[in-house]
């Protein structure tokens, strides 16, 4: 979905803050491994997470170390060819259990996909991770819970955090905005890039053609505005992190909409590519440095 969403696209770029250049170039848990941790050892487990419609292939990395634990839910893109695994990594040596999936219909997931589901998915997740069984498990402290996304994932993370006031932060990587590739649709040109998009997206889908993945976000244009959504989340720990070479553009709009809600949400904009290609050391140090903000004393 590249092509489309680089209609219109500004190239921007934002410098970090005064106060990562006082700390140390990378941080830690990006670059090292913590001490092992016989007792609770770090670890993975694979399952399913039961859905309307279906069931979400899921993994938790599990951060090692006693006591109680932050949780990160990391959520990919259309359709997830990119899935962040190294970010999930990076968190979990700096102390977060995380949560990946796979959306209802998509890689192996049963059920259908469609962007209404993979919402839906993503509220039932952040549910899970609070689950009084889930929480017991896993030692989840339920206090500090943050919901990352990707693309596609970007939206979702933002749909489920605003519905969710329990949420400790928002971290957003090159989100998609669906309300402006609604927009572009309104030209024959971007029509037609976004059916090629669509249509070489769909082999790890089921059940979603162009047609009704196209119908959702031209019929419900303020459930598909990520603006919007950000507007709901109020003032939250938020960064919003885009690609110059991606959907940089969207981002910087929907920040507008999430700034005039709460003053203190951050925008970056890098000159990279919309996987972040070239960028991931620096991906993950600024995801990790996000959460180390929202939950200081873990590691």
């Amino acid at each position: 979905m590249r092509k489309i969403w680089l209609l219109g696209a500004s190239a921007v770029l934002a410098s970090l803050s005064p106060a990562f250049a006082r700390e140390p170039a990378i941080h830690p848990a990006v670059i090292s491994d913590p001490a092992p941790d016989a007792t609770y050892p770090a670890g993975m487990d694979a399952f399913v997470i039961p859905a309307e419609g279906g069931a979400m292939n899921a993994v938790l990395y599990r951060a090692a170390g006693a006591g109680l634990h932050p949780a990160l839910l990391l959520l990919h893109g259309f359709p997830g060819n990119e899935q962040n695994l190294d970010l999930a990594q990076a968190a979990r040596r700096a102390g977060w259990h995380v949560l990946t999936l796979h959306y209802l219909g998509s890689w192996g997931s049963p059920g259908s996909f469609s962007f209404e589901h993979a919402s839906q998915d993503a509220f039932t997740a952040l549910q899970f991770l609070q689950a009084p069984a889930t929480v017991a498990k896993y030692r989840i402290d339920t206090s500090a819970i943050v919901v990352a996304g990707h693309s596609m994932g970007g939206f979702m993370a933002a749909d489920a955090a605003a519905a969710e006031p329990r949420v400790a932060g928002l971290f957003l990587i090159d989100p998609w905005d669906p309300s402006q590739t609604a927009a572009i649709l309104a030209t024959p040109a971007g029509e037609a890039d976004w059916k090629a998009e669509v249509a070489g997206d769909l082999p790890p889908l089921s059940g979603a053609t162009y047609d009704s993945l196209t119908a959702e976000i031209r019929g419900n244009s303020e459930k598909f505005d990520l603006g919007r959504q950000l507007a709901g989340y109020g003032r939250r720990p938020l960064t919003i992190l885009g690609a110059e070479k991606g959907i940089g553009a969207q981002a910087r709009k929907v920040a507008a909409d999430a700034q005039a809600a709460n003053p203190s949400a951050r925008l970056m904009v890098w000159p990279t590519d919309h996987s972040f290609s070239d960028k991931r050391i620096a991906l993950a140090d600024a995801l990790v440095r996000f959460l180390s903000g929202v939950a200081p004393s873990i590691r």
